[in-house]
């Protein structure tokens, strides 16, 4: 299938005064199109600094980073940020809903920087919130729903662009055990219709759910394996 994402002996550091944070050490590695992966380690390991790196949050220090074929190692800020709204849907541990918007305002969102017609982003903000099994909640504002629908209108809104790739911080952070479950089926399902996805959790059973678990420990690769 190819690999969407490519790291090549990624280094990243932080600076607080003249104190060097190492945060990832000479990270390598390749994520194909279509994988289901959950990224995994305790505070400090480096998985938070992965994550950002990987949703182009964050630049790296050295190393080269290839996304869907394109460099974006060095990317200026504006470009990366084109490439963060086509390419990344983010899925948020707190949501990060607008309170004033309803569900489907708040998927719309997105769509007003891509250039669709008011029109067609209605359309495709009801087609994605209905696929998610939200249709009769549309008109709600996230005050008005449960953990679980809030997150659902979060899934929703990262995929009414058609990324390339969902990235899931803690999706199940902030919900009782049986959401969890109904939000990570819902992952899975998003997955089998052809997503890549990549999960960053510290739970084993949130990870359990992937196809592939890659453990960071001290900014390195603890482990990587496919079920």
């Amino acid at each position: 299938m190819g690999n969407i994402i490519e790291l090549d002996s990624i280094i990243k550091n932080y600076y607080i005064g003249t104190v060097i944070v190492k945060a990832l050490r000479s990270v390598s590695l390749n994520i194909e199109h279509n994988e289901y992966t959950a990224i995994m380690g305790p505070s400090g390991s480096g998985k938070s600094t992965l994550m950002n790196i990987l949703g182009c949050l964050d630049t790296i220090t050295d190393g080269k980073y290839t996304l869907n074929s394109k460099d974006v190692s060095k990317m200026e800020d504006n470009r990366l940020a084109e490439i963060r709204n086509k390419e990344i849907g983010f899925i948020f541990q707190t949501f990060n809903l607008l309170p004033r918007y309803t569900a489907l305002e708040n998927v719309i969102l997105p769509l007003i920087y891509a250039g669709y017609s008011k029109h067609e982003r209605i359309d495709k903000a009801k087609e994605v919130l209905k696929s998610v099994g939200l249709e009769d909640r549309m008109s709600h504002k996230p005050n008005e729903l449960s953990g679980g629908q809030r997150q659902r209108v979060a899934v929703a809104r990262a995929l009414v662009n058609d990324p390339s790739i969902i990235l899931a911080d803690e999706p199940t952070g902030n919900l009782d055990s049986k959401t969890s479950v109904d939000i990570m089926k819902l992952l899975g399902e998003i997955h089998e219709r052809g997503n890549t996805v990549i999960v960053v959790t510290h739970e084993e059973s949130i990870a359990y759910y992937t196809n592939r678990i890659i453990k960071l420990l001290d900014g390195e690769i603890e482990s990587d394996l496919k079920k």
